[in-house]
C-alpha cells in the first residue's frame, strides 16, 4: 500500500494559484469523506495552510495512477478546470516519506526551519484520524513524522534565528516603524498564526493591540491574554483611524478589506503610514491598496524576501537533518514492508484453513 502526496506549494505556485486550492476545515471533512466514498484512497489526510495544501493518501494496491486521481480530485473540488503540471506536484514512496518528514520537520517550509507547521501537520492528521480517514499506513507514517521534528529540533540547529512566519511579519513591522512602542495593532482573526502574531509584537512593546474576532469569546480572551482590547468584528473600521499596523488572518471567502473601503478609511487618518500584512490565504486584502500613498501592503509570500535573511546560517544543518530523515525513512518503509507481508501471509493462512 503506497504513499503519495499530491499538492502545491510556495515552491511550486504563487498565492494568487494557492488560495483557489485552500480547504476550510468544513470542507476538508467533506473532501475526505469524498476520497473514501468514491474508492479514490483507502486513507487520506489534509493539510491546508497559507503556503501549502496537500493530500497524503494510501491505498490497498499498487495504484500508479493515484497521483494523477488525486491530481484530478483537487482540481474538481475547487472547481478548477487544469493547472500546469509543474505547479502541483506527486510523489511516491520514497520521496513521499521523505517530503512529510521534511514538511514535519519544517525544511520544506518558506522560513527554512519554522515550528509552526508541526502544530498544523498535527492538527490536520488530528482531523483525518478524528474521521476515521487514516488506517495503519498513515498513521504509522504520520506518527513516525512526528518523531523525527523532534529528533531534527534536538539533534540540529536548523531552527535557529526566526522560525515562524509570524515572527518574520514582526519583523517587518519593525523594519517600517523602526519600534513598536508607539505603534496601535489590530489583529483581524484569532486564530493560531493571528495569536502568535500578536504575542510577538506585544513582546516587541507593541503599544496596544486591539483583537477583532467573529467569536466574540475567543477575541476576549485573547486581548485579556495580551492587555489589550477585543472590538466586535463588524466593527473594527471605527477603530480604523487610530491604527498603524494591520495583521489580518481570517478564513473568509473574499477580501475584508478592498482598495475602495481602504480609501474611506484613510481620510479619517491622515496622512501616517500604515502597514498592512495578509497572511491570510484565501487572502483578506485586496493587492491594489498597496498602490494608494503611505500604505505599505504584503502577503504571505512577500515575507520569503525576510526569510531569505535567515537562510544561510541553517544551511549547514541541512545534510544532518537529511541524514537523520533519511534513516527514520527507512526505518519507516520496512516497517511498513514487514506490515504488509505479515497481512498477506494472514490471508493466505486463512484461505489455506478454509
Amino acid at each position: 500500500m503506497p504513499i503519495v502526496v499530491t499538492g502545491l506549494s510556495h515552491h511550486s505556485s504563487p498565492v494568487e494559484l494557492r488560495e483557489r486550492f485552500a480547504f476550510s476545515d468544513s470542507q476538508i471533512v467533506d473532501a475526505l469523506g469524498q476520497v473514501r466514498e468514491h474508492g479514490i484512497a483507502d486513507e487520506s489526510v489534509i493539510l491546508s495552510t497559507c503556503n501549502r495544501v496537500e493530500i497524503y493518501a494510501a491505498t490497498g494496491d499498487d495504484n500508479h495512477a493515484l497521483g494523477q486521481t488525486l491530481r484530478q480530485f483537487l482540481c474538481d473540488f475547487h472547481g478548477i478546470d487544469s493547472v500546469p503540471g509543474d505547479e502541483l506536484y506527486t510523489h511516491s514512496e520514497p520521496q513521499s516519506v521523505d517530503h512529510l518528514f521534511n514538511v514535519s520537520c519544517g525544511i520544506d517550509s518558506m522560513v527554512l526551519g519554522e515550528t509552526e507547521i508541526l502544530g498544523q501537520l498535527k492538527q490536520a492528521y488530528k482531523l483525518a484520524h478524528a474521521e476515521q480517514a487514516t488506517g495503519a499506513q498513515l498513521n504509522k507514517a504520520f506518527q513516525k513524522a512526528f518523531n523525527v521534528a523532534k529528533l531534527v529540533r534536538s539533534e540540529t540547529q536548523i531552527q535557529r534565528g526566526s522560525i515562524s512566519v509570524s515572527s518574520v511579519a514582526v519583523e517587518l513591522a519593525e523594519s517600517i516603524f523602526d519600534s513598536l512602542k508607539s505603534q496601535q495593532v489590530l489583529v483581524i482573526g484569532a486564530g493560531d498564526t493571528s495569536e502568535k502574531s500578536a504575542r510577538a509584537l506585544k513582546s516587541r512593546g507593541a503599544k496596544s493591540i486591539l483583537v477583532s474576532n467573529r467569536s466574540d469569546d475567543k477575541a476576549g480572551s485573547l486581548a485579556a491574554e495580551l492587555d489589550g482590547r477585543a472590538i466586535g468584528f463588524n466593527t473594527w473600521e471605527e477603530e480604523f483611524q487610530h491604527v498603524d499596523i494591520v495583521i489580518s488572518s481570517t478564513a473568509a471567502p473574499h477580501y475584508m478589506l478592498t482598495r475602495d473601503k481602504l480609501e474611506s478609511l484613510l481620510r479619517k487618518r491622515g496622512h501616517r503610514p500604515l502597514l498592512l500584512i495578509d497572511i491570510a490565504v484565501p487572502r483578506d486584502i485586496d493587492p491594489d491598496c498597496n498602490q494608494l500613498e503611505n500604505v505599505y501592503a504584503y502577503n504571505i509570500d512577500d515575507l520569503q524576501s525576510i526569510a531569505g535573511q535567515y537562510l544561510e546560517q541553517r544551511k549547514a544543518e541541512l545534510e544532518l537533518c537529511k541524514r537523520l530523515i533519511a534513516g527514520k525513512r527507512n526505518e519507516l518503509l520496512d516497517t511498513l514492508k514487514a506490515h504488509s507481508a505479515n497481512t498477506t501471509l494472514g490471508l493466505r493462512g486463512q484461505q489455506a484453513g478454509s
